[in-house]
């Protein structure tokens, strides 16, 4: 299995062993540590807004919802996610990342692979940047490709989900079970 963010539908075995010690499956309970469930609330908050968008598009190809109406709701909302993205991304490989190579050494390469799906993730949210400035450029502009933009940023949501839900899914596999493992260090 290549480890790369497309073509993975999984973590790779070889950085299981923290979610294998701390399933998901009790990843409610109390054994969590509090910056664990903070991480998770964040995770969802990602997946809310993805969903968020996703659906404004289908209501808009559906003819359910005009133009301007998607521009008005979708435009703020992807603003958000990717500024909190970028802003988490960044705190992730700068501060978290490196903490959790010295306290969980194995985990090493684990972190690399999380730090180059950033790189990846980062292609889409540049994808997402530029098309969702067009098509606000274009329904600006009263132009006629405010349709066409509005469609390149809805193939762009489209491509980059479920890269983001992959990426999103493995990092908790690491995180959530490092974190809780070395809680003493990561008091928040």
């Amino acid at each position: 299995m290549s480890d790369h963010l497309h073509a993975r539908s999984g973590l790779p075995q070889d950085y299981r062993y923290l979610v294998q010690a701390l399933p998901r499956e009790r990843w409610h309970g109390a054994e969590v540590a509090a910056m664990a469930r903070f991480w998770l609330q964040m995770h969802s908050g990602f997946r809310r807004e993805v969903a968020a968008m996703d659906a404004l598009t289908g209501q808009w190809r559906s003819g359910g919802l005009a133009l301007p109406d998607l521009h008005r709701r979708l435009i703020p909302t992807l603003q958000q996610f990717l500024q909190h993205l970028d802003g988490h991304h960044n705190i992730e490989t700068h501060h978290y990342f490196p903490t959790m190579r010295q306290v969980e050494p194995r985990i090493g390469a684990g972190i690399d692979l999380l730090d180059r799906d950033h790189d990846v993730i980062h292609g889409h949210l540049d994808a997402l940047f530029q098309t969702g400035l067009a098509f606000h450029q274009g329904v600006a502009g009263n132009g006629p490709g405010a349709a066409d933009a509005a469609s390149r940023l809805a193939d762009a949501l489209d491509a980059a989900g479920p890269a983001l839900g992959r990426h999103l899914e493995d990092e908790e596999d690491i995180v959530v079970p490092l974190i809780t493992r070395h809680a003493d260090v990561f008091k928040g």
